[in-house]
């Protein structure tokens, strides 16, 4: 057995890392305790928090020894881009996620076909998260597909002439936050939008007869309703 003298053990014993400190910005007239509330419901220092533990069991200590409110302002900084329109870390982040469902897809179904024909109920189960991470892969291709393809919107005017002629137009919007917002008519209201008028006995063309004042003349009675029928 060998022993140690302390000052040999002192110099083998590694040092403890330095705590820094957390900085957080406080608001006026704000309370040091209604900073630290306000700081912790918010997202980012929260979500820092699970990061640096999630990157603790993954892999350790990293360089620099980043904390919590570290990883809590690089989160900040991408949902700032994300409010100003810049998608590019959701898309990398999709993506990502994609492949990583694909290759959960790929060793599940390995694990189904070493099982298939002795352990039928095994190979049952992992062919099941096989397959779920197959659907949550394509779901998230699709999910990265409508990130990025404008979309459509079509918006029907009905203009309504007088004496009743009606023309139908569609107009298309694609892409961007106006959507549906239009300053003027639809450019589709010529010739090709009319619609002709339907026939009737007005000699003015009016398809659908404007009704008047004056009291319409009583039907005669349904068949069913003259004194005396069955």
């Amino acid at each position: 057995m060998i022993e140690r003298t302390g000052d040999e053990m002192s110099r083998t014993k590694p040092k403890p890392a330095e705590a820094k400190p957390m900085v957080v910005q406080a608001e006026k007239d704000e309370t040091q305790a209604q900073t630290m509330a306000r700081v912790m419901v918010g997202p980012y220092l929260r979500h820092g928090i699970l990061a640096n533990g999630i990157a603790d069991k993954m892999v350790g200590k990293l360089p620099g020894e980043p904390r919590f409110d570290d990883y809590g302002h690089v989160i900040k900084q991408k949902a700032e881009l994300l409010a100003k329109g810049d998608l590019t870390s959701v898309s990398e982040m999709l993506a990502a996620q994609a492949h990583s469902l694909d290759a959960i897809f790929t060793e599940m179904g390995r694990r189904a076909a070493l099982n298939m024909g002795d352990y039928v109920q095994t190979s049952e189960r992992y062919m099941r998260l096989a397959l779920k991470a197959q659907a949550n892969s394509r779901a998230t291709l699709e999910a990265l597909l409508r990130l990025h393809q404008p979309r459509e919107q079509t918006v029907k005017h009905v203009h309504v002439n007088e004496g009743g002629q009606a023309v139908v137009a569609d107009n298309f919007h694609a892409g961007g936050p106006e959507i549906g917002k239009s300053t003027k008519q639809c450019d589709a209201t010529g010739a090709a939008g009319e619609s002709a008028a339907l026939p009737g006995p007005d000699p003015q063309g009016n398809g659908v007869p404007v009704p008047g004042c004056k009291r319409e003349a009583a039907m005669q009675n349904a068949r069913g309703d003259e004194p005396g029928s069955a």
